[in-house]
Parts: structure tokens; C-alpha cells; sequence
């Protein structure tokens, strides 16, 4: 969160961030949100995932005005999202896709692959590159003869949450690869094998004692793919980014609804 309030405050936004305690109760989550949803200062709502239990994410999102929804996670605005007209765009899904077109990586008529079926992450990604001319696969961890399926992939999506789970043998030679995993390693017994002979994390760790990792084996699939994110650095900052446009335009929105403006269809 601390990235997401310095550049919110950096853009000339007005910032909070409300922590509760660990062990609060549903009912008091909920109530943050109602206030959020009530005070007129407030444009953008955004619960930081994962909650611990017992809070229950999709209740929390049914509470969520929509209109101040800026992660686009209410019923309301996913139903959009899925008929390809969406007023917020999850941050970190409108963040891949940046991150292709920037890298000038082609999606119409490509062959992607997003391992995880998060709300949050890999099926609103699926959705944006289905509306992009994509052939998509959406992976988890019932689906059957992986490794086969991420080696026909032109685009590789990796949100699973497990680090340097995709090693050179889930990439076909040339493709894209998108690591959206953030995985803390505190020492290098604790690293997937793939990762104990990385210098790279050998000296994080003697420097920070702590090192972030993606879902990807970077240094193996690197020889591999033709593109590839790096984590950090990589969707990280475009999730941020996206937020911040997704707060701006709920601030439009809401200050055009107030004061009566007739609005496009397409965001109702």
C-alpha cells in the first residue's frame, strides 16, 4: 500500500489508508467500507488483498459502491468488464496489458495462457485479451497436462502465487511472459530450486536479508522467451499507474452524476 499512497499523494491526490487490526471482525470491514461508500471526499475504494479469514472477499466486494469501485471488483462492474464495455478496469489486468503495448507485444490472433483464475487478476485478464482478438486458456491447479499447454502459448500470464513455479520448460521458444507474482524469500534454503544457484538472489539477500520474486524463473526463462517482465519492477508500477487513472475517472464520473450530467452509456 505504501507504494499506492506515495503515488497517489505524488499525483496530487488525496490519500488514506485506514488499517484495522488483524483480528477485526466482518462486520467492522464492512462498515469501513460504508463509510467510504457515504463520504463525498472519498472518489476511489480499494480493499487491499488477500483478507485473512474470516472475512469473506465477496461479501466485501457486494459492498463496494460501484461507482467508487476503482478496483473493479463489484458484481456490477465484472458484468461490465465480461461484456467488453468496462467502466473501471482491475488495476493489475489494465496493467498487463499496458505492459504488452508498450513492449510491443502483437494479442489479436496470439495464443495466451494466464495461469490462476483469480477475481482480481487472471480472469478479468482473461477477459481484456479475449476482447483484444486473443485465443485464451485460463489455467489452475485442476487443469490437466500444464506443462504442454504454457509451451504452445505465444503470451504467457503467470498469477498463481508461487515463485519460479514457470521454468524454461513451460515457455516456447520466443514467447511473451508476463510475471505477475510477488513471492518474499527470506533465505536460500527457503528459494525453489531453480533459485538456489541465482547470484542475483544470493546477494539480495546478503544485502536486504529478504528478497521479492516472481512466479517465474527469471534467469532460465530469459534464455528463453523473447520478452519477458521483470519482478520487481515489472506490473507492479503499471498496477499503480492504473489506479490512479481509475480514481481519476471515478472523481469525473462522480462529480458528472452529482451534478446531473447525462453520461455515456456505456459507464451506467
Amino acid at each position: 500500500m505504501a507504494s499506492k499512497t506515495r503515488a497517489a499523494r505524488e499525483a496530487g491526490c488525496t490519500a488514506e489508508t485506514v488499517r484495522l487490526p488483524e483480528n477485526t471482525a466482518p462486520g467492522a470491514l464492512l462498515a469501513e467500507v460504508e463509510r467510504a461508500n457515504r463520504d463525498p471526499a472519498v472518489d476511489g475504494l480499494l480493499v487491499q488483498l488477500p483478507l485473512p479469514p474470516p472475512h469473506d472477499p465477496r461479501r466485501v466486494f457486494d459492498a463496494i459502491d460501484p461507482w467508487k469501485d476503482v478496483d473493479g471488483v463489484t458484481p456490477q462492474n465484472v458484468g461490465l468488464l465480461h461484456q467488453d464495455r468496462p467502466r473501471f478496469t482491475p488495476c493489475t489486468p489494465a496493467g498487463i496489458l499496458a505492459l504488452l503495448d508498450e513492449g510491443g507485444v502483437e494479442i489479436r490472433g496470439r495464443r495466451a495462457v494466464v495461469l490462476g483464475r483469480s477475481e482480481i487478476v487472471g480472469k478479468p485478464v482473461s477477459a481484456l485479451l479475449t476482447a483484444r482478438d486473443a485465443t485464451v486458456t485460463l489455467c489452475h491447479s485442476k487443469s490437466p497436462d500444464l506443462l504442454e499447454i504454457c509451451a504452445d502459448a505465444d503470451i504467457l500470464i503467470a498469477a498463481i502465487g508461487r515463485p519460479a513455479f514457470v521454468t524454461a520448460g513451460h515457455v516456447r521458444p520466443g514467447a511473451a511472459v508476463v510475471d505477475v507474482g510477488i513471492n518474499r524469500i527470506t533465505s536460500i534454503e527457503a528459494a525453489p530450486k531453480p533459485l538456489r544457484r541465482s547470484d542475483r538472489l544470493r546477494r539480495a539477500l546478503a544485502e536486504k536479508g529478504s528478497a521479492l520474486v516472481g512466479d517465474v524463473d527469471f534467469e532460465g526463462v530469459s534464455r528463453v522467451a523473447g520478452w519477458i517482465s521483470p519482478v520487481p519492477g515489472g506490473v507492479g508500477p503499471l498496477t499503480v499507474a492504473m489506479l490512479l487513472a481509475n480514481t481519476v475517472l471515478a472523481a469525473r464520473l462522480g462529480r458528472q452524476r452529482h451534478a446531473g450530467e447525462e453520461l455515456d452509456p456505456l459507464t451506467l
